[in-house]
């Protein structure tokens, strides 16, 4: 069961009620944005001083403007003297400052609609905010990704997790779809992805420098989401890529490839946003499941929640997430109580997990994360 919290940048108004049913692109709150602000120093512009600004003004603070109509202007005794100021944009003379000489004008507000993102049912609203929309479903969590919310049908493009996806299995029908790779993806099979209109992306790992040839520039450690793919040249659109595994060429683990296999034809929901610093986000596939109606309103108090895990067990299937063995997957062996010396000679909890080749590694708990599901 999962619970998304949807809510507006600034406050708004909320178009949906609790216990709704709502879908991915389900407006569920509007707003409008403040336009952007324009400086026009007019005191230069017409050789006065600052405080005489308000003398030589054609339109009023407040009052709205058409882009190249005139603002301010001089009255000389010789017409052609005459020095005109214009609104370099469609919008509102918002106000003229008598210390800098200066107006500010304003491009008219943006209309933001918010959407659910996922299908499920409403189960809080939050007044002139937003929503918390509550889903049954399948989920899973990557590594990395790029890109902003999106939903489609899944679909495959590869039959194994080992196997690479490449750009020649694209087709157009594929267009608004999420398209599920195995081990690898190269630069040319993104652009291909995002010239049909590919809605989204779910591979194992990718090699860094195809991301960079991908955006065209390099990404930081900040959050990632709002990023859009270059193709023909400079055209820009958006694409989003969610990896399971890392970087380098890592086959997606088995049970994340089947339990995608097995919804592939459902719709799905499907966000690469990520934020590896404080207030760690993760990128994520969302598979909603049609609760019947006997089951509606189990997790919100009127049935029994999730089962907390009590922590790491013997037989935990965990995947490592630090070199050397980034990206490798293997079951919990071992959990000894006692602490061990490190090569950065802390002292840490550690255990022992079996990898696929049968060998048996030592790590520091810290450095796994655990796989759930069935």
């Amino acid at each position: 069961m999962v619970r998304k919290r949807r809510v507006l940048p600034v406050p708004g108004q909320v178009v949906v009620r609790v216990g709704d049913r709502v879908q991915s692109q389900t407006v569920v709150a509007r707003t409008e944005l403040a336009g952007k602000v324009h400086v026009v120093n007019v005191a230069n512009l017409l050789g006065i001083a600052p405080d005489e600004v308000r003398e030589y003004l054609v339109k009023k603070e407040g009052q709205e403007v058409r882009q190249d109509e005139v603002i301010a202007e001089n009255k000389p005794f010789i017409s052609w003297l005459k020095t005109e100021v214009r609104s370099p944009i469609q919008g509102k003379l918002e106000s003229v400052s008598p210390l800098t000489g200066q107006a500010l004008l304003r491009e008219p507000p943006r209309s933001l609609e918010l959407l659910a993102y996922v299908d499920g049912e409403v189960v809080e609203v939050h007044s002139g905010q937003g929503i918390t929309v509550e889903t049954e479903c399948s989920l899973v969590q990557g590594i990395f990704g790029i890109g902003g919310e999106t939903w489609g049908e899944l679909v495959l493009g590869v039959k194994s997790a080992d196997e690479s996806l490449p750009a020649d299995r694209l087709s157009p029908d594929m267009k608004g779809k999420v398209l599920v790779g195995g081990a690898f993806l190269d630069a040319a099979c993104m652009k291909r992805s995002a010239e049909l209109g590919i809605a989204g992306l779910v591979v194992g790992a990718i090699h860094d420098k195809d991301l960079r040839e991908l955006l065209g520039y390099d990404l930081g450690v900040a959050i990632t989401g709002t990023e859009q793919v270059v193709i023909d040249g400079n055209r820009r659109v958006p694409l989003t890529l969610v990896l399971t595994e890392g970087f380098g060429r890592i086959p997606m683990a088995a049970k994340t490839f089947q339990l995608l296999a097995n919804h592939a034809g459902q719709k799905v929901s499907i966000s690469g946003a990520t934020q590896i610093r404080a207030g760690v986000l993760r990128p994520e596939i969302i598979i909603p499941k049609e609760r019947p109606s006997s089951q509606r309103g189990v997790g919100r108090g009127e049935g029994p929640g999730p089962v907390e895990r009590g922590g790491i067990r013997l037989g935990d299937q965990v995947r490592i997430i630090r070199d050397p063995l980034f990206g490798r997957i293997g079951r919990v062996a071992g959990l000894p109580t006692e602490l061990k010396q490190i090569e950065t000679e802390s002292h840490v909890r550690v255990l022992e997990v079996t990898l696929s080749d049968q060998t048996t590694v030592v790590i520091p708990r810290a450095n796994v994360e655990i796989i759930e599901g069935q």
